[in-house]
């Protein structure tokens, strides 16, 4: 569930236009978005054998910190609360309300105050327990995973579009490589999300046994369901329709619901874009917490809270940002940060494998398949979606760069000014 639901936010329902726009044919859409699932895949392979040899709660913080140094791992945990996660949050939160106001009736409504009362919210529910916040996430994946397969249905119900019919008659269109390389930038944040698991790897009763099966059964239902659901898109409004509508959910749903779609398409974007919520202030906070605890954060987020034994004030630090970056960010902004970002880090905690391998030999538990080509094709990869992000925006790029570097001296501020403490 918690793979399930780090993945599957409000990316599917919006995003495929974006990538229709940006490739010239729907071969090229369906290969996109297949491409995305396959490194998705290895990526989740990866972090099965990274989470079997170091169970340990912030995930890829730990792995970062031992393989490469400790700054390293300081820097992604500084970036997630930053920009990544945080990020995410505010540009699903977004989507969430504006969803939610036109399912109310009250759509063009500015939606910064619910999706501000949303986090609030969810931050309360996931401050007094981790299972209130456990439960509603299990409820919200198979709500909106139902949602999704109700679309799917209905798109293979009825007859397809004419363009669809004809598309094998047409003339192939060649994509470029830049623009291949462009469709990637939604289709991994779209994808994002697998390494939420690892986040809780210490609380889990037998991670080196779940953690791994749950990374590949979870990630392979998202790319089945991706790959399901872009095919409706295209087989019920065609190439041209997808990437003519930044609503590809409803607009692909009113063609056989008529007026009751744009209702049922915003209930299900509202339910699954709440569900990934309540799981980004359910897992990454841990991060924060292990940053704390190894005396390189703020001291306060290593505490938990007495009564409700939970990271209270990481919840509560994460969630201020997230609202702040709500009331001053814009989605397609939020999303390009996001993707910068993360894949840095993606690239170097696959590359870590190659570091414990080194050190500590052959595992008895659960080891990647295709070492060592798939991780240093997984690595290739990432450095080609930041390239192509830096290179789709310069500015934005050099300012997340920026605020990344800005961690260097938070880090060695706390930690030097804890070696004086115990000193």
């Amino acid at each position: 569930m918690v793979v399930i639901g780090g993945i599957i936010g409000s990316g599917i329902f919006i995003n495929p236009y974006l990538v229709a726009q940006t490739v010239a044919s729907p071969v090229a859409v369906l290969s996109a978005w297949a491409l995305g699932g396959a490194v998705a895949l290895v990526g989740a392979l990866a972090y099965g054998e990274l989470g079997q040899r170091m169970p340990k709660a912030g995930g890829q913080y730990a792995y970062l910190r031992e393989a490469w140094h400790p700054v390293v791992g300081f820097l992604y945990g500084w970036a997630l609360l930053l920009m990544i996660e945080t990020g995410a949050m505010a540009a699903v939160a977004i989507a969430f309300a504006e969803y939610t106001l036109r399912l109310a009736g009250h759509a063009g409504a500015n939606p910064r105050a619910l999706a501000v009362t949303t986090l609030a919210v969810l931050s309360i529910v996931n401050y007094v327990g981790v299972r209130p916040g456990s439960r509603l996430l299990n409820v919200f994946v198979l709500l909106k995973v139902a949602a999704l397969a109700v679309l799917i249905g209905i798109a293979f119900w009825g007859p397809p579009a004419p363009e669809w019919l004809s598309a094998s008659r047409q003339p192939m269109r060649v994509t470029t490589v830049t623009a291949f390389g462009a469709a990637l930038i939604p289709i991994l944040f779209t994808y994002g999300g697998w390494q939420c698991a690892n986040y809780l790897a210490e609380e889990m009763r037998a991670p080196e046994r779940d953690l791994p099966r749950s990374l590949l059964a979870g990630t392979l239902v998202v790319v089945a369901v991706y790959l399901l659901v872009n095919v409706a898109y295209l087989r019920s409004l065609g190439h041209a329709g997808l990437a003519s509508t930044t609503t590809p959910a409803a607009t692909a749903a009113a063609r056989w619901l008529g007026p009751a779609a744009e209702k049922f398409v915003a209930c299900a974007i509202a339910i699954s874009t709440f569900g990934f919520l309540d799981l980004s202030i359910l897992a990454p906070t841990r991060v924060y917490y292990a940053m704390a605890a190894d005396g390189a954060f703020i001291p306060a987020l290593a505490r938990i809270h007495p009564r409700f034994h939970t990271p209270g004030a990481a919840i509560i630090l994460q969630s201020a940002w997230a609202i702040l970056l709500t009331l001053t960010g814009k989605y397609n902004d939020l999303l390009g940060t996001v993707v910068f970002g993360d894949w840095i880090f993606f690239g170097l905690s696959v590359a870590s494998l190659f570091v414990f391998r080194r050190r500590q030999g052959p595992t008895t538990g659960f080891e990647m398949p295709g070492y060592p080509w798939l991780p240093a094709l997984f690595v290739i990869v990432a450095m080609a979606v930041v390239a192509s992000a830096i290179h789709e925006a310069p500015w934005r790029s050099a300012a997340g760069f920026g605020l990344l570097i800005a961690g260097v001296p938070v880090y060695y501020y706390f930690t030097t000014r804890g070696t004086r403490s115990r000193a």
